[in-house]
Protein backbone atom coordinates (compact mmCIF):
# COMPACT_ATOMS: atom_id res chain seq x y z
CA UNK A 1 0.00 0.00 0.00
CA UNK A 2 1.17 3.47 -0.92
CA UNK A 3 0.13 7.24 0.65
CA UNK A 4 2.89 8.99 -1.19
CA UNK A 5 4.91 8.94 -4.34
CA UNK A 6 7.99 10.50 -4.82
CA UNK A 7 9.54 11.52 -8.31
CA UNK A 8 13.61 12.82 -7.98
CA UNK A 9 13.62 11.08 -4.47
CA UNK A 10 16.77 10.86 -4.07
CA UNK A 11 17.87 14.74 -4.65
CA UNK A 12 18.14 17.98 -2.35
CA UNK A 13 14.43 18.97 -2.19
CA UNK A 14 13.07 14.86 -3.41
CA UNK A 15 15.13 13.00 -0.23
CA UNK A 16 13.77 15.79 2.68
CA UNK A 17 10.12 15.47 0.75
CA UNK A 18 10.34 11.69 1.73
CA UNK A 19 12.07 12.46 5.05
CA UNK A 20 8.91 14.68 6.25
CA UNK A 21 6.50 12.10 4.72
CA UNK A 22 7.66 9.35 6.36
CA UNK A 23 7.78 11.13 9.82
CA UNK A 24 4.26 11.59 9.62
CA UNK A 25 3.78 7.99 8.96
CA UNK A 26 3.08 7.89 5.37
CA UNK A 27 4.14 4.87 2.94
CA UNK A 28 6.06 6.11 0.22
CA UNK A 29 7.52 4.98 -2.78
CA UNK A 30 10.54 6.74 -4.11
CA UNK A 31 11.50 7.40 -8.22
CA UNK A 32 14.89 8.72 -9.05
CA UNK A 33 17.18 7.84 -11.94
CA UNK A 34 20.46 8.81 -10.52
CA UNK A 35 20.86 10.83 -13.98
CA UNK A 36 24.75 11.85 -14.28
CA UNK A 37 24.17 15.57 -13.79
CA UNK A 38 26.09 15.46 -10.76
CA UNK A 39 27.45 12.35 -8.94
CA UNK A 40 25.20 9.30 -8.05
CA UNK A 41 27.28 8.99 -4.59
CA UNK A 42 25.63 12.52 -3.23
CA UNK A 43 22.27 11.05 -4.15
CA UNK A 44 23.04 7.89 -2.22
CA UNK A 45 23.61 9.65 0.55
CA UNK A 46 20.79 11.51 1.02
CA UNK A 47 18.97 8.11 0.96
CA UNK A 48 20.49 6.55 3.78
CA UNK A 49 18.21 7.47 6.47
CA UNK A 50 14.74 7.02 4.35
CA UNK A 51 16.07 3.21 3.55
CA UNK A 52 16.34 2.78 7.17
CA UNK A 53 12.42 2.96 7.45
CA UNK A 54 10.04 -0.33 6.27
CA UNK A 55 7.16 2.16 5.12
CA UNK A 56 9.98 3.41 2.34
CA UNK A 57 10.20 1.55 -0.85
CA UNK A 58 12.98 2.69 -3.40
CA UNK A 59 12.68 2.45 -7.14
CA UNK A 60 16.07 3.39 -9.38
CA UNK A 61 14.35 4.22 -12.95
CA UNK A 62 14.26 6.51 -15.69
CA UNK A 63 10.34 7.80 -15.63
CA UNK A 64 10.02 7.57 -19.27
CA UNK A 65 11.32 3.64 -19.62
CA UNK A 66 9.16 2.77 -16.05
CA UNK A 67 5.56 1.49 -15.55
CA UNK A 68 5.05 4.36 -13.00
CA UNK A 69 1.75 3.79 -12.95
CA UNK A 70 1.99 0.43 -11.12
CA UNK A 71 2.90 2.61 -7.92
CA UNK A 72 -1.36 4.25 -7.85
CA UNK A 73 -3.14 1.24 -6.82
CA UNK A 74 -4.14 2.76 -3.85
CA UNK A 75 -4.62 6.09 -4.96
CA UNK A 76 -1.66 8.33 -3.62
CA UNK A 77 -0.42 11.73 -4.05
CA UNK A 78 2.52 11.93 -6.58
CA UNK A 79 4.74 14.54 -5.81
CA UNK A 80 6.50 15.01 -8.94
CA UNK A 81 9.93 17.03 -8.77
CA UNK A 82 11.97 14.98 -11.11
CA UNK A 83 13.73 17.51 -13.41
CA UNK A 84 17.02 18.53 -15.06
CA UNK A 85 17.45 21.34 -12.83
CA UNK A 86 20.06 24.99 -14.10
CA UNK A 87 19.16 27.65 -15.82
CA UNK A 88 23.01 28.27 -17.07
CA UNK A 89 23.15 24.75 -18.54
CA UNK A 90 20.29 24.39 -20.54
CA UNK A 91 21.74 26.39 -23.51
CA UNK A 92 22.74 24.74 -26.63
CA UNK A 93 23.04 21.29 -27.16
CA UNK A 94 22.73 20.38 -23.89
CA UNK A 95 18.41 21.60 -23.70
CA UNK A 96 17.85 17.85 -25.34
CA UNK A 97 18.13 17.05 -22.25
CA UNK A 98 16.26 19.97 -20.60
CA UNK A 99 13.21 18.74 -23.37
CA UNK A 100 13.18 15.05 -22.07
CA UNK A 101 13.44 15.43 -18.34
CA UNK A 102 11.45 18.68 -17.73
CA UNK A 103 8.49 17.65 -20.50
CA UNK A 104 8.68 14.37 -21.82
CA UNK A 105 9.71 12.67 -18.16
CA UNK A 106 6.38 14.96 -17.11
CA UNK A 107 4.03 14.13 -19.59
CA UNK A 108 5.08 10.40 -18.74
CA UNK A 109 4.05 10.75 -15.22
CA UNK A 110 0.64 12.25 -16.33
CA UNK A 111 -0.25 9.86 -18.68
CA UNK A 112 0.43 7.21 -16.34
CA UNK A 113 -1.23 8.59 -14.20
CA UNK A 114 -4.54 8.87 -16.04
CA UNK A 115 -4.02 5.18 -17.24
CA UNK A 116 -4.58 4.45 -13.63
CA UNK A 117 -7.46 6.39 -12.92
CA UNK A 118 -5.84 6.82 -9.25
CA UNK A 119 -3.70 9.35 -7.94
CA UNK A 120 -5.16 11.51 -5.53
CA UNK A 121 -3.24 14.14 -7.01
CA UNK A 122 -0.22 15.55 -8.94
CA UNK A 123 1.97 18.25 -7.34
CA UNK A 124 4.17 19.32 -9.80
CA UNK A 125 7.87 21.40 -8.87
CA UNK A 126 7.73 24.13 -11.37
CA UNK A 127 10.48 27.12 -10.34
CA UNK A 128 10.32 31.17 -10.50
CA UNK A 129 11.94 30.64 -13.86
CA UNK A 130 8.98 30.79 -15.30
CA UNK A 131 8.35 34.85 -14.85
CA UNK A 132 12.22 35.77 -15.55
CA UNK A 133 12.15 39.37 -15.90
CA UNK A 134 9.21 41.18 -14.45
CA UNK A 135 7.92 44.30 -13.27
CA UNK A 136 9.62 45.37 -10.05
CA UNK A 137 7.79 44.09 -7.02
CA UNK A 138 6.66 41.18 -5.85
CA UNK A 139 5.06 38.20 -8.73
CA UNK A 140 1.78 37.06 -8.31
CA UNK A 141 0.80 33.91 -9.65
CA UNK A 142 -1.32 35.69 -11.91
CA UNK A 143 1.59 37.80 -13.93
CA UNK A 144 2.15 36.97 -17.25
CA UNK A 145 4.78 34.51 -17.45
CA UNK A 146 8.55 35.95 -19.40
CA UNK A 147 11.22 33.07 -19.36
CA UNK A 148 14.74 34.08 -20.28
CA UNK A 149 16.51 30.76 -20.30
CA UNK A 150 15.60 27.21 -21.86
CA UNK A 151 15.15 25.92 -18.39
CA UNK A 152 12.35 28.38 -17.58
CA UNK A 153 10.54 27.21 -20.82
CA UNK A 154 10.30 23.22 -19.91
CA UNK A 155 8.90 24.08 -16.55
CA UNK A 156 6.70 26.34 -18.12
CA UNK A 157 5.53 23.94 -20.37
CA UNK A 158 5.12 21.44 -18.07
CA UNK A 159 2.97 23.27 -16.18
CA UNK A 160 0.57 23.46 -19.12
CA UNK A 161 0.82 20.05 -19.74
CA UNK A 162 -0.55 19.40 -16.46
CA UNK A 163 -3.39 22.13 -17.10
CA UNK A 164 -4.27 20.43 -20.51
CA UNK A 165 -4.62 16.91 -18.48
CA UNK A 166 -6.46 18.26 -15.72
CA UNK A 167 -9.01 19.90 -18.62
CA UNK A 168 -8.99 16.69 -20.72
CA UNK A 169 -8.97 13.69 -17.94
CA UNK A 170 -10.16 15.24 -14.76
CA UNK A 171 -6.62 14.78 -13.28
CA UNK A 172 -6.01 16.99 -9.82
CA UNK A 173 -2.60 19.08 -10.84
CA UNK A 174 -1.04 21.20 -8.63
CA UNK A 175 2.41 23.41 -9.50
CA UNK A 176 4.40 25.07 -6.99
CA UNK A 177 6.98 27.71 -8.34
CA UNK A 178 9.74 27.15 -5.71
CA UNK A 179 11.79 30.42 -5.17
CA UNK A 180 15.91 30.01 -4.74
CA UNK A 181 16.17 26.80 -2.59
CA UNK A 182 18.84 26.32 -0.37
CA UNK A 183 19.91 24.52 2.85
CA UNK A 184 21.31 21.01 3.80
CA UNK A 185 22.03 18.69 0.30
CA UNK A 186 21.81 21.23 -1.90
CA UNK A 187 23.19 20.20 -5.60
CA UNK A 188 26.76 20.45 -5.92
CA UNK A 189 25.99 23.23 -8.34
CA UNK A 190 23.95 25.31 -6.91
CA UNK A 191 25.06 28.91 -5.25
CA UNK A 192 25.30 28.56 -2.05
CA UNK A 193 27.09 25.09 -2.36
CA UNK A 194 29.64 26.72 -4.53
CA UNK A 195 29.86 29.41 -2.15
CA UNK A 196 30.80 28.00 0.77
CA UNK A 197 33.09 25.69 -0.64
CA UNK A 198 35.05 28.24 -1.47
CA UNK A 199 35.08 29.77 1.89
CA UNK A 200 35.86 26.63 3.34
CA UNK A 201 39.09 26.18 1.12
CA UNK A 202 39.56 30.19 0.97
CA UNK A 203 38.81 30.53 -2.34
CA UNK A 204 37.30 33.33 -4.32
CA UNK A 205 33.49 33.08 -4.68
CA UNK A 206 33.07 33.64 -8.32
CA UNK A 207 29.81 36.68 -8.59
CA UNK A 208 28.17 36.80 -12.08
CA UNK A 209 27.70 40.61 -12.39
CA UNK A 210 27.64 43.39 -9.14
CA UNK A 211 26.52 41.05 -7.16
CA UNK A 212 23.13 43.37 -7.48
CA UNK A 213 20.54 40.30 -8.49
CA UNK A 214 17.35 40.25 -5.72
CA UNK A 215 16.54 36.72 -5.00
CA UNK A 216 13.86 35.45 -2.44
CA UNK A 217 16.04 32.83 -0.78
CA UNK A 218 13.81 29.86 0.55
CA UNK A 219 14.91 27.63 2.80
CA UNK A 220 14.46 23.94 2.11
CA UNK A 221 12.27 22.72 5.00
CA UNK A 222 10.04 25.91 4.25
CA UNK A 223 9.89 23.97 0.70
CA UNK A 224 8.87 20.72 1.47
CA UNK A 225 6.34 22.55 4.36
CA UNK A 226 4.85 24.00 1.44
CA UNK A 227 4.90 20.09 -0.91
CA UNK A 228 3.15 18.17 2.05
CA UNK A 229 0.16 21.43 2.11
CA UNK A 230 -0.24 21.73 -1.09
CA UNK A 231 -0.54 17.55 -1.03
CA UNK A 232 -3.16 17.53 1.98
CA UNK A 233 -5.49 21.08 1.00
CA UNK A 234 -9.14 19.78 -0.27
CA UNK A 235 -9.81 22.41 -3.38
CA UNK A 236 -6.08 23.51 -4.37
CA UNK A 237 -5.29 26.40 -6.56
CA UNK A 238 -3.56 25.43 -9.32
CA UNK A 239 -0.53 27.21 -8.63
CA UNK A 240 1.01 28.38 -6.06
CA UNK A 241 3.92 30.41 -5.17
CA UNK A 242 6.17 29.28 -2.60
CA UNK A 243 8.91 31.56 -1.36
CA UNK A 244 11.19 32.77 1.47
CA UNK A 245 8.91 36.23 1.98
CA UNK A 246 12.04 38.84 2.28
CA UNK A 247 13.94 38.85 -0.32
CA UNK A 248 18.03 39.79 -0.08
CA UNK A 249 20.36 41.27 -2.50
CA UNK A 250 23.08 38.77 -3.30
CA UNK A 251 25.40 40.84 -2.04
CA UNK A 252 24.05 41.09 1.26
CA UNK A 253 23.42 37.43 1.41
CA UNK A 254 27.27 36.87 0.63
CA UNK A 255 28.05 39.25 3.91
CA UNK A 256 25.36 36.92 5.87
CA UNK A 257 27.33 33.72 4.69
CA UNK A 258 30.98 35.16 5.43
CA UNK A 259 29.75 36.78 8.88
CA UNK A 260 28.18 32.90 9.62
CA UNK A 261 30.81 31.03 8.41
CA UNK A 262 33.64 33.34 10.15
CA UNK A 263 35.94 33.41 6.65
CA UNK A 264 37.01 36.12 5.08
CA UNK A 265 34.73 37.24 1.75
CA UNK A 266 36.74 37.65 -1.43
CA UNK A 267 34.84 38.32 -4.97
CA UNK A 268 35.54 38.24 -8.19
CA UNK A 269 33.47 39.06 -10.13
CA UNK A 270 32.57 37.35 -13.71
CA UNK A 271 30.05 38.70 -16.47
CA UNK A 272 26.44 38.50 -16.39
CA UNK A 273 25.40 34.75 -18.15
CA UNK A 274 22.41 34.68 -20.26
CA UNK A 275 19.23 33.51 -18.63
CA UNK A 276 19.57 35.11 -15.32
CA UNK A 277 16.22 37.31 -13.81
CA UNK A 278 17.51 40.07 -12.72
CA UNK A 279 14.96 39.86 -9.48
CA UNK A 280 13.16 37.05 -8.18
CA UNK A 281 10.09 37.78 -5.56
CA UNK A 282 7.25 35.56 -4.96
CA UNK A 283 3.80 37.21 -4.18
CA UNK A 284 3.17 34.13 -1.29
CA UNK A 285 -0.25 35.26 0.04
CA UNK A 286 -2.39 32.82 -2.01
CA UNK A 287 -0.01 29.84 -0.18
CA UNK A 288 -0.79 31.64 3.14
CA UNK A 289 -4.45 32.14 2.78
CA UNK A 290 -4.62 28.55 1.09
CA UNK A 291 -2.18 26.25 2.31
CA UNK A 292 -1.26 27.77 5.94
CA UNK A 293 2.21 28.45 3.93
CA UNK A 294 3.97 30.77 6.58
CA UNK A 295 8.41 30.82 5.67
CA UNK A 296 10.14 29.94 9.11
CA UNK A 297 13.59 30.17 8.46
CA UNK A 298 15.84 33.00 8.02
CA UNK A 299 18.23 33.61 5.82
CA UNK A 300 21.01 33.91 8.46
CA UNK A 301 19.68 30.72 10.53
CA UNK A 302 19.20 28.76 7.31
CA UNK A 303 22.92 29.79 6.12
CA UNK A 304 24.12 28.37 9.22
CA UNK A 305 22.28 25.50 8.81
CA UNK A 306 23.98 24.56 5.24
CA UNK A 307 27.30 25.51 6.26
CA UNK A 308 27.59 23.28 9.35
CA UNK A 309 25.87 20.32 7.57
CA UNK A 310 27.78 20.99 4.31
CA UNK A 311 31.37 21.22 5.53
CA UNK A 312 30.93 19.64 9.33
CA UNK A 313 32.32 23.17 11.13
CA UNK A 314 30.75 25.05 13.25
CA UNK A 315 29.11 28.45 13.05
CA UNK A 316 30.93 31.38 14.01
CA UNK A 317 28.22 32.24 16.33
CA UNK A 318 28.55 28.90 18.20
CA UNK A 319 32.79 28.75 18.38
Amino acid sequence: MTDSVVTGAAGFIGSQLVERLLDRGDRVVGVDSFDPFYPARTKRRNLEAALQNPRYRFVEADLLRYKLERQFADGPVVYHLAAQAGVRGSWGSRFSRYARNNLLATQAVLEASVRAHRPARVVYASSSSVYGDQPPGASREDALPNPVSPYGVTKLAAEHLGRTYEKSFGLPVTALRFFTVYGPRQRPDMAFNRFIDALRHGRSIEVYGRGRQLRDFTFVSDIVTGLVAAGEVRTPSPIYNLGGGAPVILAEALRILSDVSGRPLRMRHLPLPPGDAKATWADIRRARRELGFRPRVRLREGLAAQWTAQTGLPTSESE
